[in-house]
């Protein structure tokens, strides 16, 4: 290869490094050139930040204290806001409070005008025709009010109210007789004018010219009173003077006899015996038999407590721990106490069974014990039965009065169902009273039982050694004879 073919490719390389030579030269320049540009750009990014924050900082302030403003607002805005509602709440429950009272008030006033109405067609049922004359007015006022739709609550209540008041002033004139003027039909059917008095619920009429006097009954489909004379002498002379001067005895029992038997049935066992009715005749009977066995008990109870002999029973087992059964028979023997008694006999008849001689005795005094106390318990289970069958008697009579007549009076029905009643409560009187001593009498019978099982058994105890050695000695006997 020549030399100028060398020297080529060396040329080539040296264009190619002043190139690059020179291109990273001018890299460089535009390198610093942005930089600086840069640089400028943020330092004017920074003043502007800065500027910025300070101008934040300046309108911050009212700002937050327009903020404080508005949060205070609202603050007291939802004060008034809960407080208004408390307040809606409150009136809420007040409205429906006053709306529960008056509608109860407007039940009560319902209530209380149908009583009064009520009372009103009462009062005409049941005052006497004499007197209907001077409470008219008042008594028709009361009964058409309910129906006047003109009048408003008030005047009704205040018409209704009045027959309430007149009645009231009617029975405070009624205490110790009432007198006044007013009609009445005689016996020949004519209207008469003249004047009433009251006494308790006898009525008597006097006419004006005093040729009518008697007693002023109701009639039926009338209005007016019936005067009906009464026959005995001079007794229509006595009644007139009473109408007249309010003064005199009467002829007669103003209250039909009832007085009397008031009387006589207050506080008085008979009267409630008698209306008992048939079956008190059994429970008497029963009481009796019950009072009897009671007293006959605790007399024998306290004729036992006397013959009681401790000392006794204990000389027996004394005699029978030395073994000594004929001393042991001798102390017994005269004794009066049942213990004692019981264990002599079982002695006496040990050698042919001591248990069942035991037996025996035990079952002779318990006998004595328990005499009576049978009856006394059958007599204790009866009586309230008798009572109760009584009861029922008399209610099923009481109650058959409401298929007849008698349902015009209903006082004799619950009369009736009283008088019932006091069958059983003296039964089940009887049964109480008798059901203590009972329980007494039976605790008594246990006691004596458990004493005497108590002794029977402490005998028998030393009864078996005594046993064996008259055994052994019989049958050594026995055999030495054999």
């Amino acid at each position: 290869m020549s030399a100028h073919t060398l020297r080529l490719p060396l040329l080539a390389g040296l264009l190619l490094l002043a190139a690059g030579a020179l291109r990273a030269q001018t890299n460089a320049a535009t390198a610093e050139q942005a930089a600086l540009s840069i640089q400028r750009d943020l330092d004017a990014a920074t003043r502007e930040h800065a500027a910025l924050r300070e101008s934040i900082a300046t309108e911050k302030i009212p700002l937050t204290r327009e903020l404080s403003r508005l949060e205070d607002r609202l603050a007291e805005a939802r004060r008034a806001y809960d407080q208004s509602r408390r307040a809606a709440d409150t009136r809420s429950l007040d409205l429906n409070k006053l709306k529960a009272d008056v509608k109860l008030r407007q039940e009560e006033a319902g209530y209380v005008a149908n009583l009064l109405d009520e009372y009103a067609r009462t009062f005409e049922g049941r005052i006497h025709p004499g007197e209907l004359a001077r409470h008219q007015d008042v008594l028709q006022a009361a009964l058409q009010a309910p129906q006047n739709k003109d009048l408003t609550p008030a005047q009704r209540f205040e018409r209704q109210f009045a027959l309430v008041q007149t009645s009231a002033a009617r029975l405070e004139g009624l205490i110790g007789g009432a007198r006044f003027d007013g009609e009445a039909i005689g016996p020949d059917g004519i209207v008469g004018q003249g004047r009433f008095a009251f006494i308790g619920p006898i009525a008597i009429f006097s006419s004006k010219d005093g040729l009518l006097s008697g007693l002023a009954l109701p009639q039926p489909g009338s209005s007016k009173p019936v005067v009906t004379p009464l026959q005995e002498k001079g007794v229509s002379v006595q009644l007139a003077g009473i109408v007249s001067t309010g003064q005199g005895q009467l002829p007669l029992d103003p209250t039909l006899g009832n007085a009397l038997k008031a009387l006589i049935a207050k506080g008085n066992l008979w009267g409630y015996f008698k209306k008992g009715g048939p079956i008190m005749w059994p429970l008497l009977i029963v009481s009796i038999l019950a009072v009897s066995v009671i007293f006959e008990r605790l007399a024998f109870l306290g004729l036992e407590r006397g013959r009681r002999q401790p000392k006794v029973v204990d000389e027996i087992m004394a005699a029978l721990e030395r073994r000594n059964v004929d001393e042991a028979v001798a102390a017994g023997l005269h004794s009066r106490d049942f213990v004692a008694r019981c264990l002599t006999y079982a002695l006496h008849h040990r050698g042919k069974s001591l248990s069942d001689a035991l037996m025996r005795a035990t079952n002779q005094e318990m006998v004595r014990y328990t005499r009576g106390i049978s009856l006394l318990d059958t007599i204790v289970t009866m009586a309230p039965l008798l009572g109760l069958l009584g009861t029922v008697t008399g209610m099923i009579a009481a109650f058959g009065m409401l298929g007849g007549s008698e349902l015009s009076a209903p006082t004799a029905i619950t009369g009736g169902i009283a008088e019932a009643l006091i069958a059983t409560t003296f039964g089940l009187g009887i049964a109480v009273t008798a059901l203590v001593p009972l329980n007494y009498l039976h605790a008594k019978c246990e006691g004596a039982r458990h004493e005497m099982e108590d002794a029977t058994t402490h005998l028998e105890l030393l009864m078996k050694p005594i046993m064996e050695a008259e055994v052994a000695a019989s049958s050594a006997t026995t055999a030495s004879g054999s």
